[in-house]
């Protein structure tokens, strides 16, 4: 059993091959998570680590500041579309690049620039499947050498259905024709973590796939296991699926998965728990 978009994922050998094409960009969007005391984490550029040894010609995409709308107090915000362009502009992405986006650690880092450029609605993107550590345990080449790409053209339109708001999230809560998940480890969903984004639990009525579930050895699990996890919790017969976790990052795993097996209709709440959290009024419930 295949994949119904194959074409989304990429693997390190088939990387490698293509790596002389000169329509190809390849980008690391690592970001790292470090405890804090402000909030659960504290988000730092992968870029140092990057300099230190990426993929041969990758440059570094920075999804904290240069792909996020800094001025939401949120972390990770969606920008306006013009941002993105220009960003991904600069970044030399043409409508016809072939870009493959990639990260270290977690690929959700790589699963969110790519549902960024899919929501700008550029036609060629994949994600490394495994990400650098992958790539790093294939035995291919590294570089420490700076790439730029020419300056691109990609002329973005989006597709506002990708993303949904918080009215969206909340006028979901008891509407059996859409299916809320977290995508957040099971003791963050029930409430039981020690670690919480201000209140405890998750959005009302809201179901749990843990994002690392859909995952095995930092790869995404055949399309069979993904179709049993996911059917297993309603999100392949529900009309409409909106993915959460605490700041729109990890809800990216559930989302892509669900479009690599089929499920079209998927958002990503972008403000997550981050934002639901901040407004006393909305729903929140404790327990599995």
């Amino acid at each position: 059993m295949s994949y119904q978009h194959p074409e989304y994922l990429i693997s390190p050998a088939e990387l490698n091959d293509q790596l002389n094409d000169p329509h190809l960009r390849v980008y690391d969007a690592t970001v790292y998570l470090r405890p804090s005391e402000k909030g659960p984490y504290r988000a730092e550029s992968g870029e140092q680590k990057f300099q230190e040894g990426h993929i041969t010609g990758a440059m570094f995409l920075d999804l904290i500041n240069a792909a996020s709308d800094t001025n939401t107090g949120l972390g990770f915000s969606l920008p306006k579309p013009a941002q993105l362009e220009s960003l991904f502009r600069r970044l030399g992405i043409n409508d016809e690049s072939k870009v493959v986006v990639y990260s270290t650690d977690n690929m959700m880092w790589a699963t969110r620039a790519w549902w960024l450029l899919h929501y700008c609605g550029h036609p060629n993107v994949r994600v490394l499947n495994g990400g650098f550590d992958a790539w790093v345990a294939s035995d291919l080449g590294i570089s420490d050498q700076t790439t730029d790409y020419p300056k691109g053209s990609f002329t973005v339109d989006v597709s506002p259905d990708r993303f949904a708001d918080k009215s969206t999230v909340l006028n979901a809560i008891g509407d059996h024709a859409v299916c809320t998940v977290n995508a957040l480890a099971p003791a963050m969903h029930s409430g039981e973590s020690p670690i919480s984004y201000g209140r405890p639990g998750h959005i009302a009525g809201s179901i749990n796939v843990f994002y690392d579930d859909l995952l095995l050895d930092g790869h995404f699990r055949r399309s069979e296991e993904l179709v049993e996890v996911l059917a297993n919790k309603g999100l392949l017969e529900a009309p409409k699926v909106i993915a959460y976790c605490g700041g729109g990052i990890a809800a990216t795993i559930d989302a892509f998965a669900c479009l690599l097996v089929g499920q079209e209709q998927v958002a990503v709440y972008d403000g997550s728990m981050s934002e639901w959290v901040k407004d006393a009024s909305l729903p929140i419930e404790i327990g599995p």
